[in-house]
């Protein structure tokens, strides 16, 4: 089970203090790929920019494809960098591995399948596994939910990160969704402009 995984399923499973944005999981696993290369010590931190280590042994194929595309030129990349580069489209490719491995089905409404269809977890270990993970409070998995809208920002008692690069990606994920969110906000004010324009308002 990875970082990315049961953050995709904590998503799909429960529900969140506001709507989940598909960008914002994105950047989110992102992140998520990284602090699990950093556990699996396929990269190290330098200030923000990722360096790659020489080898490196990953079971699961889409952390090992996250791995295979680090830029392995100086001055390396940024979390920054990454975060916007790889996670674009991500929630779609992790939500299609899900489907692959049977761990989520598509729901059809009863009349309009194509319109109504949901993406639904079914009972298994990577679920149960999200779930224990959820609930105990794991600090990691706890910040990026919060950072998506999964949940509030944890108590100041609960367990905190402790790891120093973990620390700077997660910060990274943060000021990313942040971003995004503003991007978003000026898009709307500039359409409902627009759209006062062509009205005479």
């Amino acid at each position: 089970m990875t970082t990315p995984q049961d953050l995709l399923i904590v998503a799909l499973d429960v529900v969140p203090s506001r709507p989940v944005e598909q960008g914002d999981l994105s950047l989110a696993l992102a992140g998520a790929e990284v602090i699990d290369l950093i556990d699996a010590q396929a990269l190290t931190l330098d200030d923000d920019r990722i360096v790659p280590s020489a080898r490196w042994t990953l079971a699961d194929r889409l952390l090992d494809e996250a791995a295979s595309s680090l830029v392995r030129q100086m001055p390396y990349e940024s979390v920054e960098d990454w975060l916007w580069r790889r996670g674009r489209g991500l929630s779609s490719v992790y939500v299609s591995a899900l489907e692959t491995e049977g761990q989520v089905t598509r729901q059809h409404g009863r009349w309009i399948p194509t319109r109504t269809s949901r993406t639904v977890l079914v009972d298994s270990p990577a679920r149960r596994h999200a779930a224990d993970r959820w609930t105990s409070g794991e600090p990691v998995l706890a910040v990026l939910a919060a950072a998506v809208g999964i949940r509030d920002k944890p108590a100041e008692d609960s367990p905190s990160v402790t790891d120093e690069a973990v620390e700077t990606v997660l910060a990274a994920v943060n000021n990313a969704v942040l971003e995004l969110d503003a991007v978003r906000q000026r898009r709307a004010i500039e359409d409902a402009a627009f759209d006062n324009i062509w009205r005479g308002d």
